[in-house]
């Protein structure tokens, strides 16, 4: 069997965790994939470099500001030490710039499968209205403004507590209109606008994870409950589920946009109503959940990279529990020095 040299990235696990470490493991289990990971960090700090039962070389890579130009020379000199032929970036700050790069990686015969840029701008918390209504699922109240003064007004049609959401990344519970426009405030300068105000909603957090193959058809879904989560909101607990709307929300998402990649929807349902929270391009850090009960799904986006057969699956149980735990792991202090000077073991 020839071997596939996949790089991935989002290796911290923390409180909270990247999904790189469950990429990496998924792609270890595949049985018909003889897969070496390359981890590609940010900082020598990243944990997952030193899992070396799932990661076989390691790298620390320039910070996506620092130019498509910097990057590319790195993974080159990646490709020609270990070998690399496909990378699988699993943080949303990452894609825009690998989506721009997809062309000349693929010249250099380094592989991606992700989102295109428009797809890519999907995920904006200011597009939840329409996407939502595309795929048949509600939305909370939700008010687009563009100004603190657009805030103030917002406000009054709102009860508290609300929540503060920046276009793309964060988001605060406010309980008064004081608080509410201190996290607008901040956001704003953080982000920019627009900003989003946001009606809270009760209920049970369901995300269903998927694999879109670029043309409308779905390479594998699974959906989970949250059970417990971090103070960040990370998942800690979750048991799988079958929900028909948000499954058939999921196939709906991949078929009306052609949906290329992994993506999250995170929901929350109230009664007999499914509303959309918001939408990851990429794994969630729970991907190795789906690959336990049967659904390999970065297998399945390494395979279609390299334009091999998916073993697309849409079949899994109910009830099966997922619970993350804390591991100690013990190094020789020489490796993480070697990381943290030569950028690389």
């Amino acid at each position: 069997m020839s071997e596939i040299v996949v790089g991935v990235t989002g290796l911290h696990s923390s409180d909270n965790p990247g999904p790189g470490v469950g990429v990496a493991r998924s792609l270890k289990e595949a049985s018909d994939l003889n897969v070496r990971v390359v981890g590609l960090a940010y900082d020598a700090m990243e944990t997952g470099l030193y899992l070396n039962q799932w990661v076989d070389h390691a790298f620390i890579i320039p910070y996506p500001s620092s130019g498509g130009n910097a990057l590319l020379e790195r993974l080159r000199y990646i490709k020609a030490a270990v070998g690399l032929d496909v990378v699988t970036p699993t943080l949303d700050v990452e894609l825009p710039l690998y989506a721009k790069l997809e062309q000349t990686l693929a010249e250099e015969g380094i592989r991606t499968f992700l989102p295109t840029a428009e797809q890519f701008r999907l995920r904006g918390k200011d597009r939840l209205v329409d996407v939502a209504s595309a795929i048949g699922l509600h939305l909370p109240r939700t008010a687009v403004v563009s100004s603190i003064a657009d805030v103030q007004d917002a406000l009054k049609e709102f009860s508290f507590p609300v929540m503060v959401k920046g276009v793309f990344y964060k988001a605060y519970r406010a309980y008064s209109a004081t608080e509410a426009v201190g996290h607008a405030l901040a956001l704003a300068v953080e982000w920019g606008y627009p900003i989003l105000l946001q009606e809270i909603i009760s209920g049970e957090e369901l995300n269903v994870i998927a694999l879109g193959d670029g043309q409308g058809g779905c390479l594998g879904l699974v959906g989970m409950k949250k059970i417990w989560t971090t103070p960040l909101g990370k998942i800690w607990t979750g048991v799988t589920i079958r929900n028909e709307v948000m499954e058939a929300a999921a196939q709906k998402f991949i078929e009306t946009y052609c949906w290329r990649g992994a993506f999250e929807l995170e929901c929350i349902v109230d009664g007999n109503k499914v509303y959309l929270i918001e939408i990851n391009p990429r794994f969630p850090s729970w991907c190795y959940f789906a690959t336990a009960v049967g659904v390999n799904l970065p297998a399945n986006l390494v395979r279609t990279a390299l334009g091999r057969p998916a073993v697309s699956s849409q079949h899994f149980d109910a009830g099966r529990l997922y619970i993350r735990s804390i591991d100690e792991r013990i190094i020789d202090m020489s490796i993480f020095q070697k990381m943290v000077t030569k950028g690389e073991t």
